[in-house]
């Protein structure tokens, strides 16, 4: 198994739990707790243009904080390293909820009651159900990606277009499906 150092402290890598626009998310361990391990990542994205990306991270964490969206503690920046640890939040994601025919309609009202709260602050997050973990019948957005808002990419117009077996939503599976046969 491979570690990883977050300012100094090593960590234990215990998998990949899945690649976004900005890193990698690997499950971690001290030997005592699990966290999320974020390895900032430079690969190109064609839809989305970052700066700094470690800095953006803990300004959207602060912004999201403020906010009150639930969400895992950001526990520490490695800027050297661009490496973030944060709160492992327990539990499957909507995307896999979904997937499963799991879905209940009390997560959609949290996220209503996540999005009066973004909207007043002129908020959008990324809707992405892969973005949310249930632990305790209880709605958290694991990422931290944060963004003024416009009504485009709002949950109502864009998000909720894949929290449920959707056209967009199976036909991004399909894709997916596609591309872990070709990695063999």
């Amino acid at each position: 198994m491979d570690t990883m150092c977050v300012n100094g402290q090593e960590y234990l890598i215990t998998r990949l739990l899945g690649k976004g626009k900005g890193g990698y998310s690997y499950l971690a361990t001290d030997g005592k707790q699990n966290y999320v391990l974020k390895q900032i990542h430079h690969e190109p994205c064609a839809y989305y243009q970052f700066g700094n990306k470690i800095e953006a991270e803990e300004r959207d964490y602060n912004r999201l904080l403020k906010i009150g969206i639930p969400m895992p503690k950001m526990i520490a920046i490695d800027r050297e390293n661009e490496r973030i640890l944060k709160e492992y939040i327990e539990g499957e994601t909507i995307y896999d909820m979904v997937l499963k025919e799991q879905m209940k309609e009390c997560y959609i009202g949290q996220m209503k009651e996540m999005c009066r709260l973004l909207y007043t602050a002129n908020t959008n997050i990324d809707y992405f159900p892969t973005n949310f973990v249930v632990q305790q019948e209880k709605l958290f957005y694991i990422d931290y990606e944060c963004n003024d808002y416009m009504e485009e990419w709002n949950f109502e117009n864009w998000g909720i277009r894949y929290w449920s077996k959707t056209k967009e939503f199976l036909e991004y599976e399909t894709k997916r499906q596609m591309e872990k046969i070709k990695e063999g």
